[in-house]
């Protein structure tokens, strides 16, 4: 068959079959049931739909959050609560007992499958798909998508198998994190192509590198609760308290991945960006210092690495003595004044010496991508070429850690779904 010539048609085409894309076309789909003539495409370069829904969650797949506020998010605020306000916590728990899928919440306020098993959420939009009539293609790569006239009539896409005329198009291809999954950022391209903009794309909630002169891999697999603060030419941005995890290569966990983006958003500009930890969080330098010298005066033999070791793990407190070049088996009462005031520094204010992050394929998501100015949020349509819509990861927004990302994608599916089916029936 040639790849010249529009071989066949639809109503609706959704370019991109991830979590987004599949809630697009679920609620395209169920709003279009009833004018019985409407044919929706879903059309997915993978070999296999929904790879990052699987191993999203440590394979458990966080769905959403008990609590979902624009304040989670990171992009124009305004914009992103009128979406959020359309599909609500209870909304989307409502929707996927609709699915099927019961959900659970966890002390942290994640989501969760009564499973604990992506699979389970997978298989039901999959199951709910096909229940509509949807039309799943695997496999099928689009590789230009192209108004079909000046004055609309529809678009052509062209993909690896053929040619394809729809009315209406959604791009839900997703931004660059896990491309072995399918989000290779080439949505990005479509989305030029049709005259959108782009901002500039880097990774977000993904690890930090430090310099081989830090004691990361000695603790490596060791977590503790800190404050970080992100510093950006100089000036504060950030300031977040969570888990950290120490690892082989550098940094990790909850509070890191969240602090990521200030960091690599840093790189791409080309601006001084610095990361500082406070193993006390909470307490200001004054308050650590007075425990310090309280624990001091209480028991003035005990090590400097036994003193810290009453608040902070064992290992790390000996690791940040020997960092800040004081010795953890010295008794804290006998340490140097000047030793004492670097130690307290490395305690409250220690700048981690980022070298680098892992990559796209070890982010959770992107940071960037199309601007919200240019999609009306009220049906996530496009201002720039009517009947074109974006959903998901390929917009310039991203969430915390915590679920918020796939609550974004159900919002946005939601919205476009219902707006796109309004078209054709």
């Amino acid at each position: 068959m040639s790849n010249t010539e529009p071989s066949e048609a639809c109503d609706l085409a959704i370019v991109g079959a991830g979590a987004a894309g599949l809630a697009t076309a679920i609620f395209a789909a169920g709003a279009a049931t009833q004018s019985g003539r409407t044919r929706i495409v879903l059309l997915d370069g993978a070999r296999s739909i929904g790879a990052k829904i699987l191993v999203s969650g440590g394979g458990r797949c966080n769905v959403t959050h008990d609590t979902v506020t624009p304040k989670d998010f990171f992009g124009n605020r305004r914009i992103i609560k009128n979406i959020l306000a359309a599909f609500s916590i209870d909304d989307t728990v409502a929707w996927f007992d609709s699915l099927g899928v019961a959900l659970k919440r966890e002390e942290t306020g994640k989501l969760f499958p009564v499973t604990d098993r992506a699979r389970t959420v997978l298989d039901a939009l999959l199951a709910r798909c096909r229940a509509l009539g949807v039309d799943l293609r695997a496999d099928h790569r689009v590789t230009a998508v192209e108004r079909s006239g000046p004055s609309g009539g529809g678009f052509l896409l062209r993909h690896r198998c053929g040619t394809l005329r729809a009315a209406t198009v959604v791009l839900a291809t997703g931004g660059r994190s896990i491309p072995k999954s399918g989000s290779d950022g080439f949505g990005y391209a479509l989305a030029r192509g049709l005259g959108h903009s782009v901002t500039p794309t880097t990774p977000a909630l993904v690890p930090l590198i430090l310099h081989d002169t830090m004691f990361h891999a000695s603790l490596s697999g060791l977590s503790q609760e800190v404050e970080l603060i992100s510093v950006v030419d100089g000036k504060r941005v950030d300031r977040r308290r969570g888990s950290l995890l120490w690892t082989h290569f550098g940094i990790s966990g909850p509070v890191v991945m969240d602090a990521s983006r200030f960091w690599t958003l840093a790189q791409e500009q080309e601006r001084s960006a610095d990361l500082y930890g406070n193993f006390f969080p909470g307490d200001t330098q004054e308050q650590v210092r007075e425990w310090l010298l309280g624990a001091t005066l209480t028991n003035p033999r005990r090590t400097a690495a036994k003193t810290l070791g009453q608040r902070l793990p064992a290992r790390f407190a000996e690791a940040l003595c020997r960092y800040a070049a004081c010795d953890p088996q010295q008794a804290l009462a006998q340490v140097p004044q000047s030793d004492r005031q670097r130690l307290l520094s490395a305690l409250t204010v220690l700048r981690f010496p980022v070298t680098g992050h892992r990559g796209w394929n070890h982010a959770e998501v992107t940071a960037g991508g199309v601007p919200l100015e240019e999609i009306n949020y009220r049906s996530m349509e496009s201002k720039v070429v009517p009947g074109l819509y974006l959903v998901g990861e390929i917009l310039d927004c991203d969430g915390r850690i915590g679920g918020f990302n796939f609550h974004w994608a159900w919002a946005t599916g939601s919205v476009a779904g219902r707006a796109a089916a309004t078209r054709f029936t």
